[in-house]
């Protein structure tokens, strides 16, 4: 598990790329807020996560547990996504806009666009 990183993944950079070129200014992986979000949008007091399915419990065949040590994993993946609500009820009680983008999303050629684009409309709307 020492392999698998929490920051600077391909699908951030992807995701950041993306705002980036689209005029949008953020800040990476800021400590300050609950669950060490992402992506920062101050600006547009919007946070984004971008999860792995796996890591993370969604409903997707990438979310799916490994057959060996099922409760071992079971019980890590439920803690994950206790505490990835937890913090998302913080960050909304404190005013911040939670956007989540999940991996099947990014990975997904045909969704990346319009996954994208929704983003953008989701972050220049209110």
């Amino acid at each position: 598990m020492s392999k698998i990183h929490s920051k600077e993944t391909k699908l951030e950079i992807i995701v950041r790329k993306f705002l980036f070129n689209h005029g949008f200014r953020y800040r990476k992986n800021d400590k300050r807020y609950p669950g060490k979000p992402d992506i920062v949008l101050p600006k547009y007091k919007s946070i984004i996560f971008v999860n792995g399915c796996f890591w993370h419990g969604h409903d997707c065949p990438a979310g799916k547990l490994p057959e060996t040590r099922h409760e071992f994993w079971k019980d890590k993946i439920t803690k994950n996504k206790l505490r990835d609500k937890k913090n998302i009820q913080q960050l909304q009680s404190d005013g911040w806009r939670v956007i989540v983008l999940w991996q099947c999303e990014i990975k997904n050629k045909k969704l990346l666009e319009s996954t994208l684009s929704k983003l953008i409309k989701t972050l220049r709307s209110e």
